[in-house]
């Protein structure tokens, strides 16, 4: 900032950062803190001021700064909160700038806003010749990325957002291939008909692609979808018969693990595919349960063949989750279907 922004007050800055109320923001309060105060020390003009940006940004590189973390993000917020009134300079700035540190979250007004102009930008990122832009066009479009705003239109109709995808289904970065994957596994959790379709049409394209549909498609996996299991041949059977389950732990207290087991035997006289999972039933505050679900594996069990399974499931306090004392379930899944359950009981200090 010193090099670049004329007259700059490197104490005042600072101070202006570190204010009385800086310790007890959270992440996201200090990115939005620290580009409001960015925003009282560069040009008023919004071009004049992404242009100095770009000069910082581009010092930053020369000076061994790599970029991509989470010291940045506050650039991109920038970009968002003042400039969504200036969509070709926005746009701009955003390409350079998600180049350095992405621009996922803060491109995401501008689709709300723009529409169908920015949804068409991001399809002609999704050819662009850096990686990183490319994927922007995917990640951006997302309709639930996490800790971002949802995208209303996208989620009741993701047709519109397809052609980017399909740009980038068979892209040189796994990075980019990966971002594809989740922006299925988005469209699925609202249009599975939609990601059910697509899966048909891409299996057995490439390897790339195949990965890409098999991540895409892991909450409909998890959620037993018979359409889904049949394309991977993952069919219910009587033949595979779930025995000897046991959890150990009937008792658990809070901080500590879980430990429970099963067999799995194919009766029948051929090879079968089977993908173990367990469904995690935690009690809620309003006295309801919640179901999480959890993979074991994905492997062919031969004619015959008995697996004994063990598992280990943590209770370790988490911020992300909340955890209330009581009886909780668990079931054994096979193949997208549950075959058998019990009950343990949480304990918290």
């Amino acid at each position: 900032m010193a090099e670049v922004v004329p007259d700059f007050d490197k104490g005042e800055f600072i101070n202006r950062i570190f204010d009385e109320n800086w310790n007890t923001k959270e992440l996201k309060d200090r990115m939005k803190h620290t580009s409001k105060v960015l925003h009282q020390f560069l040009p008023k003009d919004f071009e004049q001021a992404t242009q100095t940006i770009e000069v910082i940004i581009k010092k930053l590189i020369e000076n061994g700064f790599t970029g991509y973390s989470l010291e940045c993000m506050f650039l991109p917020d920038y970009i968002e909160t003042y400039g969504i009134e200036h969509f070709n300079h926005s746009v701009k700035a955003i390409e350079f700038i998600t180049q350095f540190t992405s621009c996922e979250f803060a491109v995401r007004p501008f689709v709300i806003k723009y529409g169908t102009a920015m949804l068409d930008q991001m399809l002609e990122w999704s050819q662009h010749q850096n990686h990183h832009v490319r994927r922007l066009a995917s990640e951006g479009s997302r309709p639930r990325l996490p800790w971002a705003m949802a995208l209303p239109a996208i989620k009741k109709n993701p047709e519109q957002i397809i052609p980017i995808l399909e740009n980038l289904k068979n892209d040189a970065s796994e990075y980019v291939r990966r971002s594809v994957a989740n922006s299925l596994n988005d469209i699925a959790k609202d249009n599975a008909h939609i990601v059910v379709a697509i899966a048909r049409n891409w299996k057995g394209l490439s390897r790339e692609t195949d990965a890409i549909i098999k991540h895409g498609c892991r909450t409909l996996l998890k959620q037993g979808h018979v359409e889904i299991l049949d394309l991977y041949q993952l069919s219910a059977s009587s033949k595979l018969v779930v025995s000897d389950f046991n959890i150990s732990t009937k008792i658990v207290q809070i901080g500590t693990n879980l430990s429970f087991s099963f067999s799995i035997q194919n009766i029948d006289n051929q090879q079968h595919t089977i993908r173990l999972e367990y469904g995690l039933y935690c009690l809620r505050q309003n006295g309801l349960y919640g179901k999480k679900v959890f993979k074991i594996s994905e492997r062919q069990i031969s004619a015959g063949e008995k697996i004994k399974i063990e598992k280990n499931q943590s209770f370790k306090l988490i911020t992300t989750r909340r955890f209330y004392a009581g009886v909780q379930k668990l079931s054994i899944i096979v193949n997208g279907q549950e075959r058998a359950s019990g009950e343990f009981e949480l304990l918290m200090d």
